[in-house]
C-alpha cells in the first residue's frame, strides 16, 4: 500500500502528487544509481543560493556525461510552482517554515548494460518537502560526532545518487548515537557523511580543498564570504587528523544543518566542549544571509 505523503512533485514534464509518481524499473537511476541530485533550501518561500545550486547540478551532470535536460529558467519555473504548491498544501509561508526542493536527474531508461547508452532521454524528478533544521537547544549545546576512515570512491565531488557509501558512513554515527561521521582519508580530513567539516584554530577557519575527494557544499562559498565580511581568517588545505583532534572548534555545514558546532568527537570534548565564538559568528551571519535572500527565483536563473 502506498503510504507516501500527499506532496507536490514533478516527473518528466508533469506536475503530480508524490504517491502518484512512477518510473520504469529499467531506469538507470534505479538499476545503477546512474544519476545526480541537488537539494535547494527554501526559506519564506524563496530559494537560498539557487544559482550556486544550479551551477553544481550542471557540474555533476557534465561529470556523468548527461546532457542538462533543462535551462536554468526552466528549472526555476519548476521550482517556483512546487514552492507555491507546497505552501498551498501545507500552509508554509514564513521565514521559519524551511522547506527544500529536491532535484534528481538519471540517465534515463534502457536495457541493463554497464556501458552508458546514447540517445536516451534523462529522467527528471523534482519534489518539495519540509526541511528540518537543528533546534535552538541543539544548536546551543552542539552535537556529538564519531570518526571513521573514508572508504568511499574517489569521485566524491559528484553529487551522485549512488549514495551507498554515505549511507554506510551515516549508519556508523547513528549506531553510536551521534549526529555525524567525520571521515579521514590517508590521515587527512575529508568530510562527513552528509556535511562538510570545518576546523577552527586560533580564530582561523580551515577547510578541505575543493577537489575530487569532497563534495563542495554550497556553503563553501557562503562561509568564505562570511569570513571575509567578519575578518575571520579562511584557508583551504589538507588538514591532518592531529589538527582536527587539537581544534578549538569543529563545525558542520550543510543545507539542513546550516552551521552547527561539534562539541564531542569520539567521546572527547572539542575545545572546551561548548560551541565557540567563530561558529557563533558564522551562524549569525548565515541567518542574515537567509533574511537577505528574498530575491525572486527567476532573477537567480
Amino acid at each position: 500500500m502506498n503510504n507516501l505523503p500527499s506532496l507536490p512533485c514533478y516527473l518528466n514534464g508533469e506536475f503530480t502528487q508524490l504517491q502518484n509518481a512512477k518510473i520504469s524499473v529499467m531506469d538507470r537511476g534505479f538499476i545503477f544509481g546512474d544519476g545526480i541530485y541537488e537539494v535547494v533550501p527554501v526559506y519564506g518561500g524563496q530559494p537560498f543560493r539557487f544559482a550556486q545550486h544550479m551551477a553544481r547540478l550542471e557540474r555533476s551532470l557534465a561529470e556523468l556525461r548527461i546532457a542538462n535536460p533543462m535551462s536554468r529558467a526552466e528549472w526555476a519555473a519548476i521550482a517556483s510552482k512546487l514552492i507555491a504548491d507546497y505552501a498551498q498544501s501545507t500552509g508554509a509561508s514564513d521565514q521559519n517554515d524551511a522547506q527544500m526542493i529536491y532535484i534528481q536527474v538519471s540517465r534515463g531508461v534502457a536495457m541493463r548494460d554497464h556501458v552508458m547508452p546514447e540517445n536516451i532521454t534523462p529522467t527528471v524528478f523534482v519534489m518539495s518537502n519540509k526541511m528540518s533544521v537543528p533546534s535552538e537547544a541543539v544548536r546551543q549545546q552542539g552535537v556529538a560526532c564519531v570518526s571513521a576512515d573514508d572508504f568511499r570512491w574517489e569521485k566524491a565531488h559528484i553529487k551522485s545518487t549512488s549514495l551507498l557509501g554515505a549511507v554506510f558512513s551515516r549508519q556508523i554515527s547513528f549506531d553510536a548515537g551521534a549526529t555525524e561521521t567525520v571521515m579521514f582519508r590517508d590521515g587527512n580530513l575529508s568530510e562527513a557523511a552528509a556535511s562538510n567539516v570545518w576546523v577552527v584554530k586560533n580564530g582561523r577557519l580551515l577547510g578541505t580543498p575543493k577537489d575530487n575527494l569532497v563534495l563542495e557544499g554550497i556553503r563553501y562559498g557562503l562561509i568564505e564570504e562570511l569570513c571575509q565580511q567578519q575578518g575571520i581568517g579562511f584557508e583551504l588545505r589538507r588538514i591532518s587528523r592531529a589538527e582536527v583532534l587539537q581544534a578549538d572548534e569543529l563545525l558542520l555545514s550543510s543545507a539542513s544543518k546550516e552551521v552547527l558546532a561539534i562539541t564531542t568527537l569520539d567521546g572527547q570534548p572539542v575545545g572546551n566542549g561548548r560551541p565557540g565564538p567563530v561558529g557563533e559568528r558564522l551562524y549569525a551571519g548565515y541567518q542574515l544571509a537567509k533574511q537577505a535572500s528574498g530575491t525572486a527565483l527567476t532573477t537567480a536563473a
